[in-house]
């Protein structure tokens, strides 16, 4: 069974329409759908904006419904000069760029007492994303990159900077490293699917509402495409 997380409705309500079977259970909030997509089990839930939410939505598919994947789709603001609007990111990895113990002697983004920080995605699900959206989205770019993620809306250029210059991330978002995290520790497959929305800068208030909905339309076919080839 594979759990799709989305952090907002908007990036999960095309995916619940095409299920069937659905068992619909709300747990911490939040409304699990789990039935069929495509023929294949899965659960399908928003899991609401931030780090905290994310994770909580994860380990709640680890523990309720033993999930043996993650699939986290959503949008996202690029820090990488060559991703543009549109284009999708699949993680390399994943980490919190607000992760800060650096008063204990910590580089930023490592968490303490831990033996990871940053969180590798699956093999055989990035190499599948990668094939499936060169395949249903050919008018866009897929990258391979590193997703950094914090309790932040990144829209100016020195944060911006200072994230790229530490982390050498290649786009910024809200959820995927804590899901990663949530993922990793429960031996959990995982990917995070990016779209990129915006650029992550002084333009990003504007940029984002332009292309929210386009960004979301290339990760609907993408994770259905994925689903469909599992």
């Amino acid at each position: 069974m594979v759990g799709i997380i989305g952090a907002m409705d908007e990036e999960v309500s095309k995916l619940k329409e095409q299920m069937t079977d659905v068992e619909v259970r709300t747990i911490a909030s939040m409304e699990f759908n789990r039935g069929k997509f495509c023929g294949k089990d899965v659960v399908i839930v928003r899991s609401g904006i931030g780090k905290v939410n994310a994770a909580c939505c994860t380990q709640i598919l680890a523990d309720t419904y033993g999930v043996d994947a993650v699939i986290n789709t959503g949008i996202a603001g690029s820090l990488n000069a060559a991703i543009d609007i549109g284009d999708i990111v699949l993680s390399k990895d994943a980490l919190q760029h607000d992760m800060d113990a650096t008063g204990f002697g910590y580089k930023p983004g490592v968490i303490p007492r831990m033996k990871q920080s940053t969180f590798t995605a699956d093999e055989k699900l990035l190499s599948l994303a990668k094939d499936c959206n060169e395949r249903v989205n050919p008018d866009i770019k897929t990258f391979v990159g590193r997703v950094v993620s914090g309790d932040q809306f990144i829209s100016d250029k020195a944060t911006k900077q200072r994230i790229l210059d530490t982390f050498h991330g290649d786009c910024t978002e809200m959820e995927g490293a804590s899901i990663a995290q949530a993922a990793y520790l429960n031996g959990i497959p995982f990917l995070v699917i990016r779209a990129i929305s915006d650029k992550a800068d002084d333009s990003a208030t504007e940029d984002y509402p332009s292309f929210e909905r386009k960004a979301i339309a290339h990760s609907v076919a993408l994770v259905t495409e994925i689903v469909k080839n599992l």
